[in-house]
């Protein structure tokens, strides 16, 4: 079953009791990227009582209260996203308090439609797993190899030079098996491939 993240970071802002809600959706890669988000939004919102948040991102998920009630945020935020079926996705949604109490059953309600409200009508896209591709290979196929990596459009992530010509490949992951195929045929049968890609 495909997995889909959002194509861009989206953004939604709600006003519940005087408190204001400002939820953020934004596609990340893995777990880092999304702290260095949060980062990014707690600087943003100095004055924020909360920065509450939720995280799917190929199974590297977690989820935070930030000092409000156990289970009113974190888990509601993290419920909306697996509604919307999506992955590699950071919601967060910032709150500044505005002096009416909204009770457990309330804050759930304002950070679920917090986050919903920022992924209505939210586009979609398939996201795709990458793996590299290790390969070695002589000097004479390496030119051959190059002009093959642009026309695939992959991404040469690094190259080593020794007595071979070693090369890193971005690809996604299902393309793995093809591209070894074709990479023995173009150099017929000299690449070599780790063991270790994936």
């Amino acid at each position: 079953m495909p997995t889909y993240t959002l194509p861009t970071a989206l953004t939604a802002e709600l006003e519940i009791r005087k408190s204001r809600f400002i939820a953020y959706a934004i596609p990340v890669a893995d777990r880092d990227a999304a702290m260095n988000e949060l980062r990014r939004l707690r600087d943003a919102h100095p004055t924020a009582t909360h920065v509450c948040w939720a995280l799917l991102a190929g199974g590297q998920s977690g989820m935070s209260d930030d000092g409000e009630p156990s289970g009113t945020a974190g888990r509601p935020i993290l419920e909306v996203l697996r509604h919307h079926d999506l992955d590699g996705v950071l919601a967060a949604v910032v709150r500044y308090y505005g002096g009416v109490k909204l009770g457990a059953g309330g804050l759930v309600r304002a950070y679920t439609d917090a986050i919903a409200s920022a992924l209505q009508d939210a586009p979609r896209v398939e996201r795709i797993a990458l793996a590299t591709l290790a390969v070695t290979i002589g000097y004479a196929d390496e030119a051959r190899v190059r002009r093959w990596i642009e026309q695939q459009s992959y991404v040469l992530e690094s190259s080593a030079y020794g007595m071979e010509v070693g090369f890193a490949i971005r690809m996604p992951v299902t393309a793995l098996n093809e591209a070894r195929d074709e990479l023995r045929d173009l150099t017929q049968g000299r690449a070599i491939f780790s063991s270790n890609d994936g």
